[in-house]
């Protein structure tokens, strides 16, 4: 990961409502969640999540699809794995560590 993707991600997590809705997601994965299904968990209307949610889209940490009706939206675990990876790569100063090593065993994927 590049350090503007970097910060793309960190800006888009760093509102708490999309902070919320990104646990969220994750924590349904890898199924996902309707975007009216996010905006009661998280007691917002539903037009201020859809602009949360547009952020962290632009941000490539959530992905959409629609069902039917619905879009359901997902955490992109690929991102967020590329992310903690960039974040912890020069741990103890590269040099071979406990945090740095654990962190590439962390295979969050989604079955497709």
């Amino acid at each position: 990961m590049e350090i503007e993707a970097a910060l793309a991600c960190l800006a888009a997590l760093s509102q708490p409502t999309r902070l919320e809705a990104f646990r969220l997601l994750v924590r349904h994965e890898p199924k996902g969640l309707p975007a009216g299904d996010i905006a009661r968990a998280l007691c917002v209307p539903q037009n201020t999540l859809s602009a949360h949610l547009n952020v962290l889209s632009q941000a490539r940490l959530v992905v959409s699809a629609r069902n039917g009706r619905s879009i359901v939206y997902r955490a992109d675990l690929a991102r967020l794995n590329a992310l903690a990876r960039f974040l912890a790569e020069d741990c103890c100063g590269s040099a071979a560590c406990a945090p740095a090593d654990s962190l590439s065993h962390i295979k969050c994927e989604s079955p497709q």
